[in-house]
């Protein structure tokens, strides 16, 4: 890939994804998309289909290694850098609820995608989990650290992406009206623990939260960084769980268990970041380049993405998706109560 012949070209193709971050990131400061929590990741997939389905065969194929070192060491350095935005002493703020209930969500809303997914709705088993860790970790994030986990086309992540945006847009407008009509009986403190540990994006996460109040933004921002946490642990256990079904298939010696050093990387980074050995604003700076990291993966996973793989899949991802959001909310409502009742 970065061979003496070959050097110039992929450089030329991480320049040309980095200009589409550049253009996500300008358009991610719109009112328009702001107001809805639009993130810059959102926007860069956005644009990189655009591309694919417009441009694509007109610029030059020698490029394409830099698109796919995008897609692939970019994308993994960027989830490492992600931890700069968590520390362990958040979780303190809301203690063993918080704790729980997020442990509760993601463990039980994987299981409930995958059984549905594969089992009644027939889907592929790749789009199932993309689709599933979407919406039980952290929305696009969790879609892109998973997606090298199980080696996924990209068209597929793209999939994924879709439905965390339309439901956790959703879910941003909805939380707070149902809240403020009186139809979700819980405390403010309660609701922002509903909040972080339902809602898909950390973005949507953060409107909800304050359409509501102050210690619901507070409570379901340090709820959804614990749910980001949980990437690492998630990915471990994937990882070893499809090597065991790889055996079970084939009835032969285990396939070799591949542990992905991005996610214990990431865990390590949120160690370091816990001991504040970096000021403030070099922290702030690494994740405004981390953020820009990520665009550049999402940018280069939409440049891959062709509409024409869409067709084969159909609506069953969507069918997937509300079924999981449904779950969520109502799921997720009593989950917040069960941990309410224990840790009382």
């Amino acid at each position: 890939m970065f061979t003496k012949d070959n050097r110039a070209n992929t450089l030329s193709g991480i320049l040309f994804v980095a200009l589409f971050s550049c253009a996500a990131t300008f358009l991610s400061d719109f009112h328009v998309f702001k107001s809805i929590g639009i993130s810059p990741l959102i926007i860069g997939i956005v644009l990189g289909m655009i591309y694919a389905n417009t441009l694509r065969n007109k610029l030059p194929k020698e490029w394409q290694p830099g698109i796919i070192f995008s897609t692939k060491t970019i994308l993994r350095t960027g989830i490492v850098f992600y931890g700069f935005r968590l520390t362990f002493q958040s979780i303190e703020t809301v203690g063993l609820r918080g704790i729980l209930v997020s442990a509760l969500i993601v463990s039980l809303t994987f299981i409930i995608g995958y059984i549905v997914g594969t089992k009644i709705l027939k889907l592929d088993r790749d789009t199932t989990i993309l689709t599933t860790a979407g919406s039980s970790i952290c929305g696009a994030a969790a879609v892109l650290a998973t997606e090298p986990v199980i080696n996924a086309k990209p068209y597929k992540s793209a999939i994924a992406v879709s439905t965390v945006v339309l439901f956790g847009t959703i879910a941003m407008f909805l939380y707070p009206f149902l809240f403020k009509a009186g139809f979700i009986p819980l405390d403010e403190a309660s609701m922002g623990i509903y909040i972080g540990g339902t809602i898909h994006e950390v973005a949507h996460v953060v409107a909800a939260g304050n359409a509501v109040g102050p210690v619901a933004s507070s409570n379901a921002i340090v709820v959804k960084m614990i749910r980001v946490m949980m990437i690492a642990p998630f990915l471990i256990f994937l990882s070893i769980w499809l090597a065991k079904s790889v055996k079970d298939k084939t009835k032969n010696k285990a396939s070799k268990i591949t542990i992905p050093w991005f996610a214990v990387m990431f865990i390590v980074v949120v160690g370091f970041n816990s001991f504040s050995f970096l000021p403030q604003e070099a922290v702030s700076t690494i994740n405004s380049l981390d953020t820009f990291a990520l665009t550049m993966a999402m940018s280069a996973l939409g440049m891959e993405t062709s509409i024409d793989k869409f067709k084969n899949v159909g609506a069953k991802p969507v069918y997937l998706a509300i079924i999981l959001f449904a779950w969520l909310m109502v799921g997720g409502f009593y989950i917040v109560k069960f941990a309410n009742a224990v840790v009382a």
